[in-house]
């Protein structure tokens, strides 16, 4: 028995979103070198536009053996081979003193001892002055950027350099003025003043914990807070224009990570232009395949121009041109860009990345330059993260693992409709203006037969120049009434536009998910009802803890708490169905079920348990044999937790069980 609302609900879509697993292929480390690709100039691209390469890690790469080649495969200074492809900016981190604390370990070996240099560069001012004077040999401008930290500074830890650690709130601020101070000057002495300065790296929580500090932890007694960030950055600031004095002024930035969080930006600056922080230039990072789309990108750099009338920077980013392991610790770089837009893991995609950046970049009202992050950082045994341990960011280098340079490193020079290469090995990089789709995702629905099924108004599609993005779909003419048998329909479709094909398998089966956004893509809990904390369950909007798509169902608070979140389906006609769901998470609650109910007119409950066993340690969960005898049914999860307790729910699913 189906009414017309119910043929609406079974006829849902499954499109399966399977980006890289069924049409272009990444390129092979050993084959990168050869690919043929092309770039689209950048239209009305200033040239004196910021093409700029961190390399701090080149000292440390060349100590151990590593070596680079140009494109005609001859062995060549690093500067020369990126100035002849067009960078014209270099960045080089600051550590104040990147030695061990204390003795470091790794599955109960000894890496490295105290008072041994850190690794990662062990860019300390000695070393940062010898590459930038260099850089500064080759012709290119110098960013300085101060981390003010014996080792990485990120969003995630701001570690107080060891010997400013005990030091209070004004001692700190002198030391941090001083050094700033010394450090510029030393520099200028020797010939490479810098052009630009941070004064601190992806700031997005302040730094120099805990006098910077600006949020409170659960073991921190006490923080700086947003004051405290605000004093050390006028220290800092205050310490570039002493040693600037009367000379060409240095333009001073303030760096946050997530470039496409425009509500972190907004929380952050709002109070440091407040209280007249004296900076130039807002900088950002932004890593496609972590911090979201472009149009995000766009979005924030546009909104924080003109709120703030500061020049802007992507300060940080890069992108894979292979998924092959240089060195056997894996890779940093693990999935695509989202869900829409994305770029293939390729000579040609990793150029791509660059171009679009750049471009975005541009065309925003006070956006001045991007900084590729660590293009020289290839595998070398003694140049890694930290001493002892090896490089996850090889497959992201604008080098090949042997060093040679990549036909992708010629985008500097592309953007502007010049600078075409061939290389030693018949690899070469040229200009195109347009760009042909070549591929698309995979498309595979369910409908119930007789129906029509839900066939997606747009998929991903890949173009020419191995970019992801949404191709809007135009599918052949089909008698779907007439499809009254179990089976699979294949149907064939054009991207609008083109001439290029894409197919579709469409199953019709009796087997359909009732449930509607069964992924919670909408962003929206939409039908399901919660009856909890709603600040402990809720929709989220992280990939990483998504069994597909971006979106879950999660949970998490910092005591314990119980919660129902059940959705009901009416309509439906009778008969035994299945319920199903996929879980993961940190484990240790006291109890947590998927349950069916209010299916036969009583209040009969049937269950399942689940047990959670780690991160993205997904399981799927069953409930059998429902026997729906009064047209309707609510599914659901029960929550009963400890504090801490934390997991995500994905992908649920309710059908009715063949006869």
């Amino acid at each position: 028995m189906f009414k017309k609302a119910v043929a609406e609900t079974v006829a849902v879509a499954a499109v399966l979103l399977c980006a890289g697993t069924v049409f272009a292929k990444p390129n092979t480390a050993a084959d990168a070198v050869k690919q043929q690709i092309f770039v689209a100039p950048v239209a009305g691209l200033s040239p004196d536009f910021m093409r700029g390469a961190d390399v701090s890690m080149l000292g440390e790469i060349e100590k151990n053996g590593g070596k680079f080649y140009n494109a005609q495969g001859k062995e060549d200074d690093l500067f020369n081979i990126l100035r002849e492809n067009g960078v014209n900016w270099i960045r080089l981190r600051l550590w104040n003193n990147p030695v061990n604390e204390r003795d470091v370990y790794a599955n109960g070996k000894v890496l490295s001892r105290k008072g041994e240099p850190f690794g990662g560069g062990n860019n300390d001012l000695e070393l940062d002055i010898k590459l930038a004077q260099r850089a500064k040999k080759a012709g290119m401008k110098v960013l300085l950027d101060f981390h003010y930290s014996d080792s990485w500074a990120d969003p995630s830890k701001q570690k107080t350099p060891a010997a400013w650690k005990d030091m209070g709130d004004k001692q700190l601020n002198k030391a941090v003025e001083e050094f700033t101070e010394d450090c510029i000057k030393k520099m200028d002495k020797a010939g490479t003043r810098p052009d630009m300065v941070q004064i601190g790296n992806e700031l997005n929580g302040g730094m120099m914990w805990p006098l910077g500090k600006t949020w409170k932890g659960k073991t921190d007694q006490n923080v700086g807070g947003m004051d405290g960030f605000i004093r050390l950055l006028k220290s800092a600031s205050k310490g570039v224009r002493k040693a600037q004095g009367r000379g060409e002024k240095i333009k001073i930035v303030i760096h946050l990570a997530n470039g496409g969080d425009n509500n972190l930006y907004t929380q952050m600056f709002d109070p440091i232009v407040a209280a007249h922080v004296d900076f130039d230039v807002i900088g950002l990072s932004f890593y496609p395949y972590w911090h979201g789309p472009l149009a995000d990108l766009k979005n924030n750099m546009t909104l924080c121009g003109k709120k703030y009338g500061k020049e802007m920077i992507v300060a940080e980013t890069a992108y894979a041109f292979t998924e092959d392991d240089g060195d056997g610790m894996g890779n940093a770089f693990i999935v695509y860009s989202d869900d829409e837009n994305g770029y293939i893991p390729s000579v040609q995609g990793q150029a791509t990345e660059v171009r679009d950046i750049i471009d975005t970049v541009s065309h925003v009202n006070g956006g001045v330059g991007i900084f590729y992050w660590e293009p020289d950082w290839i595998p070398v045994k003694g140049a890694g993260w930290r001493t002892g341990e090896g490089n996850n960011w090889e497959n992201q280098a604008m080098f090949d693992f042997t060093g040679h340079a990549l036909p992708s490193l010629a985008v500097f020079n592309l953007v502007y409709g010049k600078g075409a290469v061939t290389n030693w090995a018949g690899g070469s990089a040229g200009t195109a203006k347009s760009f042909a789709p070549y591929s698309a995702e995979k498309v595979e629905v369910k409908t119930m037969p007789g129906q029509a099924p839900n066939l997606p108004e747009k998929i991903k599609v890949i173009y020419e120049n191995d970019a992801e993005h949404p191709g809007e779909i135009i599918w052949d003419k089909h008698d779907w009434a007439a499809e009254k048998k179990e089976g699979i329909v294949k149907i064939a479709g054009t991207v609008k536009g083109t001439s290029f094909k894409v197919n579709a398998d469409v199953t019709i089966s009796n087997q359909v998910n009732l449930v509607t956004d069964s992924s919670w893509e909408s962003g929206k809990l939409g039908d399901w009802v919660l009856n909890g904390p709603a600040n402990a369950c809720f929709v989220e909007n992280n990939k990483s803890n998504a069994h597909t798509g971006k979106w879950s169902y999660k949970y998490w608070f910092d005591s314990g708490f119980k919660s129902i979140l059940s959705r009901t389906l009416k309509g439906i006609p009778n008969g035994t169905y299945t319920y199903t769901l996929w879980a993961m998470g940190g484990g240790g609650e006291k109890s947590i079920k998927i349950f069916a109910t209010n299916f036969d007119g009583t209040k009969n409950q049937q269950t399942a348990d689940v047990k959670n066993t780690g991160w993205k340690n997904w399981k799927q969960y069953t409930v059998e044999n429902i026997s729906v005898t009064n047209n309707q049914v609510t599914i659901g999860i029960y929550l009963d937790t400890n504090a801490g307790n934390w997991g995500n729910f994905d992908d649920a699913e309710l059908y009715l069980e063949k006869k």
